[in-house]
């Protein structure tokens, strides 16, 4: 792709009173914009399952968002705040950090970085142990952790001393119901430091419904990074740099994405990215059975000579996982879905409305064309709440 994308063409004016700053106590009784094939309907989230074909598969992206802000006060009185981005040692895999026990090291963004010198620990305490800081490598972010007592999980341990990190368009402190209501009632994979927030309207009542109904639901994890918040400041959008996630696939997955007769649903922007980065995965397999599933944000661009149809491609990570003997794919991308994309494998995408000229509204415009704008424009008349404790909407190009 070499013709240039303004970013100011995928900006629109958003009042600040339209960003939803608190959640609905209902998570379910948001308000549901509905898009098929062109045409505009509103209604509330309750309504999803009368407008999804009958042969539907939702993919829900099982991400859980941990307390990544951890505050540190120091003997002088400074605040030092510590962000978990991503982590470093037992482990680079989310997973299995998150179970570490006794000591880790972690990738951060530091706040008041020059009151923190290096080698001078930190102190946490919480009720029956603490936690310790030591900044080791200062041009990286990189803190070593240690905390008492030393069979506790990093897991259990952030629980007891980070807060949640809203968005940075939430202009409050995180309260304590935030730290369920920034979870969708299905996440259960520790390793997101912003919620998959198309999912955060359902709730366990309307997830048993559609399964009453017949539309089928599978689990996928794209762990959400910082990155996913950071502005596009290029006037043009390629020359944005795209952050990489940890994106994690199973063989189940594959199956349900190989049934020929399944309308495929993804459930926010996160999992749209994951599914459409599985495919590319398999393209590079195609070309090499060995390849490492690495998805730039340049590779779908590329000049590729014949390229696979869905079935094709999702068949080479399905051998590929059979001849390593894997039930979970772990891999890393940084797609960068752009207008111009061809998509490959969702047909349908139900996800909340956007920052004006970010990489998420790109996305949609990729997905639903133009017709972005009529959907904006329809959304702010009518009232909606925008952004990641907004409300949502069903886009079926």
């Amino acid at each position: 792709m070499k013709t240039p994308i303004a970013i100011a063409d995928y900006t629109y004016e958003l009042p600040e009173e339209r960003i939803a700053h608190v959640p609905l106590s209902d998570r379910d009784a948001s308000k549901l914009l509905i898009c098929r094939k062109g045409l505009i309907e509103h209604n509330r989230f309750t309504s999803l399952p009368e407008y999804l074909p009958g042969n539907t598969i939702l993919f829900f992206n099982n991400t859980r968002v941990i307390p990544a802000r951890i505050f540190f006060q120091k003997n002088t009185g400074a605040t030092i705040e510590i962000f978990l981005l991503q982590p470093h040692k037992p482990s680079a895999l989310l997973a299995e950090a998150m179970q570490a026990t006794e000591a880790c090291q972690w990738v951060c963004t530091i706040g008041n970085l020059k009151r923190w010198k290096a080698h001078d620990k930190l102190v946490k305490p919480f009720e029956g142990g603490e936690l310790t800081a030591e900044l080791i490598d200062r041009n990286n972010g990189l803190v070593a952790l240690a905390w008492t007592p030393a069979h506790l999980s990093f897991a259990e341990v952030v629980t007891k001393v980070g807060v949640t990190p809203l968005p940075p368009y939430i202009k409050r402190e995180a309260q304590e119901n935030d730290q369920s209501r920034y979870q969708t009632v299905y996440s259960d994979q520790e390793g997101a430091v912003a919620a998959p927030t198309a999912g955060l309207h359902f709730t366990d009542s309307l997830l048993n419904k559609l399964q009453t109904l017949g539309i089928k639901k599978d689990f996928l994890t794209l762990h959400v990074s910082a990155g996913t918040f950071q502005p596009v400041k290029t006037t043009n959008a390629l020359e944005h740099e795209m952050h990489q996630e940890q994106v994690l696939v199973t063989r189940g997955n594959i199956e349900n994405l190989l049934h020929q007769e399944r309308f495929i649903v993804a459930v926010g922007t996160t999992s749209m990215r994951t599914l459409e980065s599985v495919y590319w995965f398999g393209v590079k397999l195609l070309t090499n059975e060995n390849a490492d599933f690495v998805i730039d944000q340049h590779f779908a661009y590329q000049a590729h000579h014949n390229l696979p149809d869905k079935k094709e491609a999702l068949l080479a990570v399905k051998h590929y996982m059979m001849r390593n003997n894997l039930d979970t794919l772990v891999g890393h991308t940084s797609i960068y879905i752009l207008p111009g994309y061809t998509f490959r494998i969702c047909q349908g995408l139900i996800t909340n409305f956007h920052l004006p000229g970010s990489t998420l509204m790109l996305l949609v415009a990729a997905f639903v064309g133009d017709r972005w704008k009529d959907i904006y424009r329809e959304a702010l008349s009518n009232h909606y709440r925008f952004l990641s404790y907004g409300d949502s909407s069903l886009l079926i190009p």
